[in-house]
C-alpha cells in the first residue's frame, strides 16, 4: 500500500512540479525569440548560392532537455499499446528550440546579421533504471553566421 502512494505522490508532484518549469521554460524561449527576430535562421538547399558575407564562422548550441517522472511513467503506459508519445512531444519542441535560441544568441554576440544552412541533431542522453524509457535528450544546432 505504502509503494501505491508513494508512486502516487511522485507522479503528483512530477506533474505539478514539471507542469510548471515547463510552462517557465516556454516563456523565457518565447522572450528570448522575439529579441532574436532581426537575424533570420536559413536553410539552403545544395544547389542555392549561399549569400556573400565579408566574414563567416560556424556557431553551435547545444542543449539537453529531461523528461520528468510524470512523462516518464507515462510513457511506458504507451509503450504498453504503440503510438505517438505525445507527452515528450514538448520536451523535443523546447529542446529544438533552446538549441536554435543559443546558436543564435552566440551569433548575433560575433555580430552576424544572419545564420546560413543551420542543421539540427538530437540523441539520448541515459535511461531510466533498467535502461527503459528516456531520460533525457540533447538537441543540438548548428550553423553558419555571416556579416
Amino acid at each position: 500500500m505504502m509503494d501505491l502512494i508513494f508512486l502516487v505522490i511522485l507522479l503528483g508532484v512530477g506533474y505539478f512540479v514539471g507542469s510548471y518549469l515547463e510552462k517557465k521554460h516556454y516563456q523565457d524561449i518565447k522572450k528570448r525569440e522575439r529579441q532574436t527576430l532581426h537575424v533570420p535562421v536559413v536553410t539552403f538547399g545544395a544547389k542555392q548560392a549561399i549569400p556573400h558575407g565579408n566574414e563567416a564562422a560556424l556557431f553551435l548550441g547545444s542543449v539537453v532537455v529531461s523528461a520528468d517522472y510524470f512523462k516518464m511513467f507515462a510513457s511506458s503506459l504507451r509503450n504498453l499499446v504503440g503510438g505517438r508519445v505525445v507527452v515528450y512531444e514538448s520536451v523535443l519542441d523546447r529542446g529544438r528550440r533552446e538549441a536554435i535560441l543559443r546558436m543564435k544568441e552566440q551569433a548575433i554576440s560575433w555580430g552576424a546579421t544572419q545564420v546560413v544552412n543551420v542543421r539540427l541533431e538530437t540523441s539520448t542522453v541515459g535511461s531510466q533504471s533498467g535502461g527503459k524509457g528516456l531520460a533525457a535528450i540533447e538537441v543540438t544546432a548548428y550553423g553558419t553566421g555571416i556579416r
